[in-house]
């Protein structure tokens, strides 16, 4: 909005300063300063009032220390992140950008799903919620969206280097837009790989296989951050780090001369989606001021969905969702724990007659909480790990 607002202004009145808006770096420190003050702004009387309707979390005794002493903490504070967000992309990205209107509508629709799980928890007293199919059912839907559209938009194109280039000049004459279901592989030299391989070459195949790894990435991404969202600020502290990363990605896919240095894909106007990464930060920093330990308001599905739908869709933009694993390596590991405790208690319970677990609790948060080690000790030992996995995805983009 304020992006085409301020080049009418440059354009007709040479407004001073109007210029500034024209740069990417600018709009996404803006985007990054408002979203932080938002919700540190407006997060105080948010939970006063949420306090005041007993708006708050109905705590299951799972016989964790100090989890009693949570009940009646405000829930459904990602309406907080949420807002946070899509406040100053709305003022600060291009609002013509596809990749921005991705991101707006996969924030909408995953903070739709969780919200409407929070909903049925606290207003209708049902600590199931919303059933697990029908969340399973939203994430399929939003993926099918954002793999068609990244299928068959004209707007979403990479630009290759042509092989009759014989010089070194960068010049945008040198490349071409093709549609591709290319992506990246981290490590390898040889760093793209096409979906169209497991097609056997046939590429209207290649486009249903990426729809379906669309809707794969999306609902696994988006139920594996849910899982991690357990403990004050764990979910909210280790997202941060991947954000960085994937706003660097994204920053340099989207420049011709970074992403030719790097021998990456150049993926013409990615780059505007380092605004949303920033504001994304932005809001989750400011998130962890009322969300650190002890909390005094919790994210709910509405949060914990929405930040791990935004990491897929915003991987699958980028064309990096094979370097996720290392990236989100603490929501594998949380997702993991379940699964495999789940596993292991049918298959003994079958076997003996009686079930039995791997871990003292899962997720691997709680297992963690049983050994009685504080709650902000583990939190912050998560978000050194993902500050670790951060720093590696990042140097993947030269150890090939």
């Amino acid at each position: 909005m304020l992006y085409t607002l301020f080049k009418y202004l440059n354009r007709v009145y040479d407004l001073p300063g109007s210029g500034m808006f024209q740069y990417i770096t600018f709009r996404g420190v803006a985007a990054f300063i408002l979203a932080m003050l938002i919700v540190i702004y407006i997060g105080k009387p948010i939970i006063r009032k949420l306090q005041k309707l007993q708006i708050g979390e109905e705590i299951r005794d799972l016989g964790l220390e100090g989890q009693l002493a949570k009940k009646g903490t405000p829930t459904m504070g990602g309406i907080l992140i949420l807002l946070a967000i899509l406040i100053p992309i709305l003022l600060f990205a291009r609002l013509d950008n596809i990749y921005i209107l991705l991101m707006i509508i996969s924030t909408v629709w995953c903070g739709a799903i969780g919200f409407l799980d929070d909903y049925i928890k606290v207003f209708r007293h049902n600590k199931e919620g919303l059933k697990g199919k029908f969340k399973v059912v939203g994430q399929i839907g939003l993926g099918i969206i954002v793999g068609t559209v990244m299928c068959f938009s004209e707007d979403i194109v990479v630009r290759e280097e042509q092989s009759d280039n014989s010089n070194h000049t960068i010049t945008i004459e040198h490349f071409e837009d093709v549609k591709t279901t290319k992506t990246t592989i981290p490590f390898f030299k040889e760093n793209e790989f096409d979906y169209s391989w497991l097609t056997f070459g046939n590429q209207s195949l290649a486009w249903i296989v990426y729809v379906l790894i669309a809707i794969f990435i999306v609902t696994a991404v988006s139920n594996a951050a849910n899982l991690t969202d357990g403990i004050d600020g764990l979910l909210t502290g280790v997202s941060m780090p991947i954000v960085v990363v994937l706003g660097v990605l994204a920053y340099l896919s989207g420049h011709i001369i970074y992403a030719d240095y790097l021998n990456i894909m150049f993926i013409p106007d990615s780059g505007e989606l380092l605004v949303f990464a920033l504001a994304m930060i932005g809001a989750l920093l400011g998130f962890l001021w009322y969300n650190a330990y002890p909390a005094q308001i919790f994210m709910g599905d509405t949060g914990s969905l929405a930040i791990g739908g935004i990491i897929a869709v915003f991987s699958l933009c980028i064309r990096k969702e094979l370097l996720l694993p290392i990236m989100c390596g603490i929501f594998v590991v949380e997702a993991l724990s379940v699964i495999i405790q789940r596993r292991y208690f049918a298959y003994t319970k079958r076997k003996y007659g009686e079930g039995r677990r791997v871990f003292l609790m899962a997720p691997i948060h709680h297992h963690y909480q049983k050994q009685n080690i504080p709650e902000s000790k583990i939190t912050m030992r998560f978000i050194i790990i993902s500050l670790l996995l951060a720093a590696i995805s990042l140097i993947t983009l030269k150890i090939r």
